[in-house]
């Protein structure tokens, strides 16, 4: 029996694209070997890569000057490689959310200047800024933002004005989980662990214009214009991380795209955050409504005293992964693309038994 798996990374993969790495593992199509075993140079490898690049601009409508670069070092190699390759000597702006995005802030200042445009340290980070609360400066290199904070349980609903700049983001844990104007960002960078495959791939989708600011001298594996001349095989790229990122994808074209998965998970969030708001303050939501994840569900239960008697009680209805993050502590939902409607109702049918025994 399948675990019920609210962990927040690296987070749940589609049932069906495990069936079929499970069944290709070892003979990779009538290869007689396993895809870990090829060449990334031969034509069964580099078909895999070019069906996933294909298939991401069709799921997520990338149209024509972005390049989809796959990349390693996970998103925090992104966090000094955006700045290294696109600060250009100008001023980096940054909108400061949580962990990751002040992670953002401190890798782009080891390269040149950046400036924090706002921050939600304050109110423990609790919501992200809305709509015209940001100022901006003339003559920013870029904005970059962090689209979705696994820790404190936000999420932008809107896509922030960056004015004249280009604007950057890390998708890393909301990536194709709902329709997104691709035209609108300068670069989109995302690890691959919550909603697009496992650890090891990071994938960036770059504006090809934005390649002209990219500086002389810079590592080859750092430099955007060396990996993107050598289509990302400018070493051994990760062929195992790419190949279950194109099967993710083919996967959720085959629900209907990121319109419908969108929906799926909007109705998955609204039921978890109704049975916290229904529930008289038994359980305590973080995160201001306006700002609410439809990713990671953060709360805790009013009376502490209950937190571990809950968390073991999950443990043995097969519900893992519920623990908050160390910093902040309390409960911690991941419900990302891969988590099915019948585990968030086994998560609320629990919350609900859970509270009406204490009552």
């Amino acid at each position: 029996m399948r675990a019920h798996n609210f962990s927040a990374g690296p987070g749940a993969l589609p049932l069906p694209v495990l069936e079929q790495v499970q069944a290709e593992l070892v003979d990779f199509r009538g290869a007689g070997r396993s895809i870990m075993e090829m060449s990334h140079r031969g034509p069964q490898v580099m078909r895999v890569f070019e069906e996933c690049v294909a298939d991401l601009r069709t799921l997520l409508g990338i149209p024509d000057g972005y390049r989809v670069l796959f990349l390693q070092g996970g998103a925090r190699a992104q966090f000094w490689m955006i700045a290294a390759n696109l600060l250009g000597g100008g001023t980096g702006g940054y909108l400061e959310t949580g962990t990751w995005a002040a992670g953002a802030l401190r890798e782009a200042g080891k390269v040149g200047s950046t400036q924090e445009l706002w921050s939600g340290k304050a109110d423990g980070y609790s919501a992200v800024p809305q709509p015209g609360e940001v100022s901006l400066p003339d003559g920013l290199a870029y904005l970059h933002y962090t689209s979705n904070n696994t820790i404190y349980g936000t999420q932008y609903h809107h896509i922030p004005d960056p004015g004249d700049a280009p604007l950057i983001v890390d998708a890393s844990s909301d990536i194709l989980s709902r329709p997104l104007d691709v035209s609108q960002f300068g670069a989109i960078y995302a690890g691959a662990q919550k909603n697009m495959g496992p650890a090891g791939v990071t994938v960036l989708i770059l504006r090809e214009d934005l390649l002209a600011r990219v500086p002389d001298g810079l590592p080859e594996v750092f430099d955007y214009k060396k990996v993107a001349g050598k289509d990302s095989m400018l070493n051994t790229p990760p062929v195992f991380a790419v190949y279950v990122v194109g099967l993710v994808v083919k996967h959720l074209l085959s629900l209907g795209g990121l319109a419908a998965v969108g929906e799926i998970n909007a109705r998955k969030a609204e039921r978890l955050y109704r049975t916290i708001d229904e529930s008289a303050g038994f359980f305590v939501g973080h995160a201001a409504n306006h700002s609410r994840s439809e990713m990671n569900a953060t709360f805790r239960l009013g009376r502490a005293d209950l937190q571990d008697e809950f968390l073991a009680g999950a443990q043995e209805r097969g519900l893992h992964g519920l623990k908050g993050h160390r910093s902040v502590g309390g409960l911690r939902a991941s419900i990302y693309n891969a988590v099915p409607e019948a585990s968030v109702t086994a998560l609320v049918e629990y919350m609900t038994e859970f509270r009406a025994a204490r009552l």
